[in-house]
């Protein structure tokens, strides 16, 4: 059996203003139907769709108070960037594990760092439970799939395209380097590239060691690079191994 869950928790987000919208647009897909479709196209049997109250008991009920933290992953690129995300992704995953009680679970690798994560709270936590990574989906121009992209219009989605233009640049310079670049020097590149895009700023553009996310001073093939940018005010993601 093939189980598809999305919770939308207020501990997984920041409560800006942007984050309320896209948990909003979340919602409505699903329960407008979209997200139900596109499942029974993909063969799923069960959408798992529980509400917050569900899984987090309201405050008149003494509220919510455990949380799952994976110490070492979670303090570097997103978790720098958003200091509490990590918290909520490991704790409703952890619940949701508990309850499907999934033999395999799929994640997707635009998310590598929480990827990696999840993979170190099954390992430490003895999930019984098989964690595959799925290759990022991507559009024509190379643009990640994702929900944020709705918000994009169509000049800011045309330039949205700059983050896997860096990508497939950081690989040429890479590969034309022949052995090492120093990463500032690359990072630089990328960041020239990125904001000749008049709608994109950089928030950032981390090299590292892809089995333990610590930052690499060297660039060379097999060190991967994840970088965060904001097209307008909708913040994109993407990440790829050099």
């Amino acid at each position: 059996m093939c189980v598809a869950a999305q919770a939308i928790t207020p501990c997984s987000h920041g409560r800006s203003e942007a984050c309320l919208q896209h948990d909003c647009a979340i919602r409505q897909g699903v329960f407008g139907g979209r997200n139900l479709q596109l499942c029974r196209a993909a063969g799923v049997d069960v959408l798992f769709v529980p509400t917050d109250a569900e899984m987090y008991p309201p405050r008149d009920q003494e509220g919510f108070s455990t949380y799952v933290i994976t110490e070492k992953l979670t303090g570097v690129m997103e978790g720098k960037s958003r200091p509490t995300h990590f918290r909520g992704v490991t704790t409703v995953v952890a619940k949701l594990f508990n309850i499907v009680s999934p033999g395999v679970a799929v994640f997707g690798a635009k998310d590598f760092q929480q990827a990696a994560i999840i993979r170190r709270m099954v390992r430490d936590l003895n999930f019984p439970v098989k964690i595959i990574v799925a290759p990022t989906v991507r559009e024509v121009d190379g643009v990640a799939m994702s929900s944020r992209n709705k918000y994009l219009s169509d000049d800011l989605r045309a330039q949205a395209a700059c983050l896997w233009q860096a990508i497939q640049r950081a690989k040429e310079i890479v590969r034309a380097s022949g052995g090492t670049i120093p990463a500032n020097r690359l990072k630089r590149e990328l960041q020239k590239l990125i904001q000749s895009r008049p709608a994109a700023r950089v928030d950032y553009i981390e090299f590292f060691d892809p089995a333990t996310l610590e930052h690499v001073s060297k660039v060379r093939r097999g060190v991967h690079l994840a970088l965060a940018v904001f097209i307008g005010q909708t913040r994109l993601i993407d990440n790829a191994r050099l």
